[in-house]
């Protein structure tokens, strides 16, 4: 699997200089950048032309190309070359937004596509927020709100040019998505095992399944935190949930909230297999299916669900697995 990070974050924020230092370190050689805007952008100290057309090999062994309009089609053209030998045989894929973009279809077209998901593997997803002027841009625009409430790290950028980090600020990021790891840039300077290491649900290790989830297995969940726009919240349960429930509980979720539920994680004990947890992550109205991992990775056996999405409500959420649990145990009573 070719693992997939997608940089996000609203105009100005330094998603381009940071990509920049990253295409310069040793570790992101063999890397292909796509950039989902036109135009002229700013890599590696040199003006890049992107069009519609072409495939630019970097200097550093990256490769870097456009969306043609559609996502999925690029990256099938993107491999169907890899697999050719024409291009560079790049080992992981960066897809830099464009600043207006809501990254949500992002992560749908990388889930929905089957011949994708086949070779692709989210690896996560970082949003960059201006230090600077961040607060004034959650208020403005919703873009914004959305790039942060995706993400799995949220970059401090301007640090260097911000008299102190605001507060607000902060308060905000954590409101906002309370599960996200917050780190600093200054100049695009940070260190890269930092950003992409969050792993796809089916690549996932029992060791680093509470880091994807944006908490430890021994610490308490985030607190629910509501914005005007996002509400995130965590669900733990003790008791184990059925195969059958959990696979009824997705598919209502997909129906009756689907594009308001912006990003979905969890793991979870099934009672079928209790020593073998199941992995789930959806976005909108698409669903990875389960993935399993070999063990738990800690004594704490609760599942575990992390909610990210608008006007979806806590009490609603768990009335619903309530709901289903008490429709498949009366059906499976009846058969008995």
């Amino acid at each position: 699997m070719i693992p997939v990070g997608v940089l996000t974050g609203f105009l100005g924020s330094g998603k381009t200089t940071l990509l920049g230092r990253l295409l310069r370190h040793p570790d992101f050689a063999r890397t292909a950048v796509i950039i989902n805007e036109f135009g002229e952008v700013g890599l590696d100290h040199d003006l890049v032309a992107v069009s519609q057309e072409s495939f630019i090999e970097l200097h550093t062994g990256c490769l870097c190309c456009a969306v043609r309009g559609d996502l999925a089609l690029t990256l099938e053209d993107l491999l169907a070359r890899r697999d050719a030998g024409t291009v560079t045989p790049f080992e992981r894929v960066v897809i830099e937004t464009s600043g207006l973009a809501d990254p949500a279809p992002i992560l749908h077209a990388l889930m929905s596509d089957g011949g994708l998901a086949a070779r692709l593997a989210l690896a996560g997803v970082v949003a960059t927020i201006d230090a600077v002027n961040g607060l004034a841009t959650l208020e403005r625009h919703p873009e914004s709100v959305k790039q942060v409430a995706v993400a799995d790290r949220l970059i401090l950028t301007k640090t260097d040019l911000a008299q102190a980090q605001s507060a607000d600020l902060l308060v905000r990021l954590a409101t906002l998505n309370p599960s996200a790891i917050r780190l600093q840039a200054s100049f695009g300077d940070i260190d890269p095992a930092c950003l992409f290491d969050t792993g796809h649900p089916a690549s996932l290790h029992a060791g680093n399944a509470p880091t994807w989830l944006g908490f430890d297995a021994h610490a308490h969940a985030p607190k629910p935190s509501h914005d005007a726009q996002v509400s995130c919240f965590a669900i733990l349960r003790n008791e184990p949930l059925s195969a059958v429930s959990l696979t009824l509980f997705l598919e209502a979720l997909a129906e009756h909230c689907g594009g308001d539920l912006l990003r979905l994680k969890g793991i979870v004990n099934i009672a079928e297999s209790p020593d073998r947890p199941a992995v789930i992550h959806g976005v909108q109205h698409v669903f990875h299916p389960p993935a399993w991992l070999d063990g738990w990775p800690s004594a704490d056996r609760r599942s575990r669900l992390v909610f990210i999405g608008r006007q979806i409500r806590q009490r609603w959420i768990e009335a619903l697995i309530l709901a289903i649990e008490a429709e498949v145990a009366e059906v499976a009573t009846l058969a008995a």
